[in-house]
């Protein structure tokens, strides 16, 4: 049920979704589709998952529905796609729908909300040809100070980590210069860092049509150098993709002035290259960006002979975070290829009776390869003995087919139908993957890191693998009825049922029903006196259900797994001096009644033009509960497996408001608009298949010993934050003495020193048990909203955009702190407790270990923030030298990610959901891959 809401420069408003044009994507002057969005649609949250080159984005519509994939459905001109593959300058239009009803024809995969996205299309006329291109600097904001080496040795020394016998040259080579203040020790992600890396971006477009026949040919280069990388390495670090698209229509048959039989097709081709971009980033063990905050800045990057810097002899597992970096991150390099396909018949042998046939086809293919040298780092812990080659690649298949019969017709006087009928049949999953490594490689560099050059094999150092994708079929049918009376009152109402394989036999169907409604109120003639005021009003209302069926294929069955080298299940006869037999076991458990994931979604909204279609107003309610929940369940030991199985465990409401406002205006020759998106929504979770009523993360997250701390319980937010409560410090023992239990009248942390933390007894039994936490935060943010500024003067146009983010929370841990560590420390520690009075909140570095083992709100910061994403001055020549033979000669300077407010310490609050364990949990910093900001020049040319 499409309506024309309102216009301005930067998106057109729908009934139901938001559509952002293709140019004003190209004007965000970004790599990928994905961030040019931000900012733009209110209720849809687009975080990138790292500062990495090439990296893709984290997407919500309207909060997170689901504990397993929230992703929304990516249509793609008219196939599943990847949005992030393409180039903004290929894009026409993005359309986001974000309510059942707009998203019910999708059906099946449709439950997160659709994304539509349709590539630039041939048009008919003379040819045109359009070049967009920038070039540009990047560079990111260390934000994050770690102590220097005076500080840091003072630091160690309170706490008890080393003593005068350590502070020597011997020990400490860089000593003198460090007590005489020339030299302050390193800051190693600094060394890692790549000042003004390079990034450039060029766009062709050539369109060519005639009354019968017409197509459009784009060709797109994008290169992007990393901030973080080791310099000068010898892959040439980066990111570099290719793409050619094709469009074209043609008609075969006409009849007078009705095309009979039309056929064309959409066609994308998408080569990429990642060259040195395996810098670990998110994790708690493999991470570059916590080894360089934890490393001591005793010893620098690199000696006098530009080799890399011997580590100190205080901590003997101590080691240098760039040679670390470099050895196991910067010798690697994958490639993409993908072809996706969409071929269409038309056939209308009378006016408005359409029969459309669409056959689409996906092909991917992908390769990588790394190389690590031999290495020591350290003599202890930091030791390859031998290089490793791997190879890996692998290649898949999809295709879809789809046929739709739709006809429009008019009933009366006023009275117009359209009815549409169709169904679709998809087949994904004819792939194969291949993985291989070996050690012992002849030639010592990765242009010769191939599988080939490693003769030698050896068990338990040559390992190799291969398995299929798997395949999964989608069928579905589907039916749609719009009727509209004279522009005033409109309703659609649709069914569409789809049958899936991931499902057992008696479970596959899923049936998705969903009615709208509109009333165009000043249509009514008693609405005739108000227009001079009110240009536009119509209220809306809808409700609909979408399937989700994204899991792998039969996942309802109970499978078994071989024997390998992780889980050692083979098995001797007699001593083990002779050939392993390869045994099995199940690795998780049938579920034949598992079944579809619903989200059943009501949105009531209006859309209102005020002030001679100046002022624009867009507002929905929603709530949407999404039952049945698709979530693997832990396996208990007396399975004998090593997962539980799928089951249908819960259900989640997200329930909201979106509002946006613009206003447009032309005063002679200057024009403005301005236009402001708000979204604020509700998370909680109604229901969890287990007696618990909850389901708790993974441990030892934040460091050996920590605890689970995010947790799905019913009754609170999705992956919301659990822990203890810090009540302070302990300033002296007389204050741990007086901490006394009202029920028992005993000391409630008897064994604490002075300087630790003080955790609340929330149960009053006593003493701090895990009974004690309590929400200590949520991830979810309440608000996200966007605000966008045009102006334009003449030949002369300047833009402003921004987004941002409030009411979330982010739990932040960039070193493991037990007693025992001499990692470098953050300089918000140089705040820590070290005497009475000296601190309420950071306890001392000497204290027990439940200050840093216990997770408590210590850990937690708000992450809140507003980033200007977007700041760009142009000029259009063709507007004052008119005699030019373009239609477009338009030169611009922008700057990126300038500027973001916020109380956040870390390195950048746009934090992403957790790669390290279950996709719900989101909201964690460990040391991520920070965006960065840049300077770009560019020129658009449209002959």
């Amino acid at each position: 049920m499409e309506k024309f809401l309102m216009s301005c420069d930067n998106t057109i408003l729908r009934a139901y979704t938001v559509q952002v044009k293709g140019d004003v994507l190209a004007q965000q002057n970004t790599v990928s589709p994905l961030s040019g969005l931000q900012g733009f649609t209110p209720g849809v949250s687009i975080v990138k998952n790292n500062g990495k080159p090439g990296e893709g984005y984290n997407v919500l519509i309207r909060g997170a529905g689901t504990m397993h994939d929230a992703e929304p459905l990516y249509i793609i001109d008219g196939q599943p796609g990847d949005l992030n593959a393409l180039n903004p300058s290929d894009i026409e239009s993005i359309d986001i729908l974000k309510d059942a009803a707009s998203a019910a024809i999708y059906g099946a995969r449709a439950a997160n909300g659709v994304i539509l996205v349709t590539t630039k299309q041939a048009q008919k006329g003379k040819v045109s040809i359009t070049y967009d291109g920038f070039v540009g600097i990047q560079n990111f904001r260390n934000n994050v100070k770690t102590t220097g080496a005076r500080d840091y040795l003072m630091l160690l020394q309170e706490a008890g980590l080393i003593t005068e016998a350590d502070l020597t040259t011997d020990k400490i080579p860089m000593l003198d210069k460090i007590n005489s203040g020339e030299w302050d020790g390193t800051n190693w992600l600094d060394e890692m860092t790549q000042k003004n890396a390079p990034i450039h971006n060029h766009a062709v477009n050539i369109n060519k049509g005639t009354d019968s026949s017409a197509f459009t040919l784009g060709f797109s280069y994008t290169s992007q150098k990393p901030t973080v990388a080791v310099p000068n390495d010898e892959v040439g670090s980066g990111f570099d993709r290719y793409t050619v698209r094709l469009n074209s229509d043609h008609t075969l048959i006409r009849v007078k002035d009705l095309d009979v039989l039309k056929v064309g097709e959409t066609l994308t081709m998408v080569f990429s290259d990642k060259r040195g971009l395996d810098q670990a980033t998110g994790q708690t063990t493999w991470n570059d960006f916590r080894n360089a905050f934890k490393a001591s800045p005793l010893f620098p990057a690199y000696d006098e002979e530009g080799n890399f810097g011997e580590p100190v002899k205080i901590n003997k597992d101590e080691f240098n975070p760039v040679a670390k970096m470099y050895y196991n991150s910067a010798m690697k390099q994958s490639r993409n290829y993908s072809v996706n396909g969409n071929f269409y018949l038309l056939f209308e042998p009378i006016k408005n009776l359409k029969w459309r046939n669409n056959f689409g086809i996906r092909y991917s293919s992908w390769s990588y390869r790394g190389y690590v040298p031999a290495y020591d780092l350290n003599g202890s812990t930091e030791v390859k003995y031998r290089n490793t080659v791997t190879q890996q690649g692998g290649m898949g298949l999809g295709w879809q087919f789809e046929s739709v019969l739709s006809y429009d017709f008019a009933v009366g006087e006023g009275h117009s139908f359209s009815a549409l009928l169709g169904t679709t049949i998809d087949k994904s999953g004819m792939g194969e993957n291949f993985s291989g490594s070996n050690e012992d490689a002849e030639f010592d560099d990765f242009f010769h890191a191939y599988l080939g050059n490693a003769k030698t094999i050896e068990k338990g150092r040559t390992t190799l693998s291969g398995s299929a994708w798997g395949i999964s079929t989608l069928a579905s049918f589907f039916g749609r009825v719009n009727y509209n009376y004279q522009n005033r009152y409109m309703a659609t109402a649709i069914l569409r049922a789809d049958g899936s394989s991931n499902f057992a036999r008696g479970h596959r169907w899923g049936y998705f029903p969903s009615i709208s409604a509109g009333w165009n109120v000043t249509e009514e003639a008693f609405m005739e006196d108000a227009k001079s005021v009110l240009n536009y009003l119509k209220i809306r209302a809808s409700w609909g259900e979408n399937g989700n069926n994204k899991l792998d294929p039969f996942r309802y069955l109970g499978t078994m797994t071989l024997a390998n080298s992780q889980n050692a299940a083979y098995y001797y006869f007699g001593d083990k001096s002779g050939t392993p037999y390869i045994g099995s076991f199940i690795e998780y458990n049938s579920n034949k009644e598992l079944s579809w994931e619903t989200s059943r979604q009501t949105d009531i909204g209006f859309d209102m033009m005020l002030a001679g279609n100046r002022l624009g107003v867009n507002f929905d309610w929603y709530h949407k509960k999404t039952v049945d929940w698709l979530v693997q369940t832990n396996s208990l030991g007396i399975w004998g497996t090593t997962s539980g199985p799928w089951v249908n465990g819960g259900d989640i409401v997200n329930q909201g408001v979106e509002l946006q406002v613009s206003w447009n205006d032309r005063v002679g020759d200057f024009s403005y608009g301005i236009s402001a998106n708000m979204g604020y929504n509700r998370n909680e979770v109604v229901r969890i298949a287990n007696e618990d009523q909850y389901i708790d993360g993974a441990e030892n997250i934040l460091g050996s010993g920590t605890g689970s701390f995010y947790r799905a319980e019913v009754g609170m937010p999705l992956g919301y934050f659990y822990g203890y409560r810090h009540d302070g410090i302990f300033q002296n023992q007389e204050e741990i003495d007086n901490y006394i239990s009202p029920v028992t009248g005993q000391p409630i942390m008897p064994d604490a020193k002075p300087g630790d933390v003080r955790f609340k007894d929330l149960d009053n039994d006593g003493s701090i048990t895990t009974e004690d936490r309590e929400m200590i935060g949520d991830p979810n943010p309440d608000f996200n909203f966007g605000v966008n500024l045009n102006l334009s003067y003449k030949a002369l146009d300047f833009s402003v955009s921004g987004y941002g983010v409030a009411g979330n929370q982010i739990i932040k841990s960039y070193r493991v702190n037990s007693v025992l560590n001499t990692s470098n420390y953050t300089e918000d520690m140089l705040g820590r407790w070290h005497g009475e009075g000296t601190s309420n909140w950071l306890p001392s570095l000497n204290g027990t270990a439940t200050n840093w083992q216990y997770v408590s709100d210590l850990y937690v910061e708000n992450g809140d923030y507003f980033r200007i994403t977007n700041i760009a001055l142009g000029f259009d020549f063709k507007k004052v030298f008119r005699h030019i033979p373009l239609q477009k000669l338009r030169v611009y300077v922008s700057g990126q990610n300038l500027f973001t407010f916020t109380k956040y310490t870390g390195l950048d609050p746009e934090v992403s959901a957790y790669t390290g364990a279950e996709s719900w949990a989101r909201g964690i910093d460990l040391g991520n891959y920070p965006t960065g900001y840049s300077f770009m020049f560019g020129v658009n040319i449209h002959y």
